[in-house]
């Protein structure tokens, strides 16, 4: 099995300075909530580098139109964790869990939640 992670954003270096500041000056329309609790100016936060390096799980990062163009049957709204195991898609955390989870740290919980979950 494997994580695929996809920020509902664009690919590329403008497009991530155009997203930094989208979430510096209006947080509330940003479009991606994966991208705005995971990362800060900078990058990824710290606390979730470690997270995902703890899981020990296979991950793949998509910005949406990778992601469209590497599964373009998956019809998800975006961002959403998604599973992939032998071939079969399956959410994790859909995009409004991930919106409901509000912060890095229930984020966290959550996606651990579902994993230990998916385990049984």
């Amino acid at each position: 099995m494997k994580l695929l992670l996809v920020y509902n954003a664009e690919a590329g270096f403008l497009n991530g300075v155009m997203d930094s500041m989208h979430k510096l000056f209006s947080p509330a329309t940003y479009q991606c909530s994966l991208c705005a609790i995971t990362h800060d100016t900078f990058g990824m936060r710290t606390e979730w580098k470690e997270f995902i390096e703890r899981i020990n799980i296979p991950l793949e990062f998509f910005h949406r139109p990778d992601f469209r163009a590497s599964y373009p049957d998956v019809e998800v709204e975006l961002p959403v964790i998604l599973s992939e195991d032998n071939g079969e898609i399956k959410t994790i955390l859909s995009a409004s869990e991930m919106k409901a989870a509000g912060d890095l740290p229930g984020l966290i919980r959550a996606l651990s939640s579902k994993l230990e979950a998916s385990k049984t």
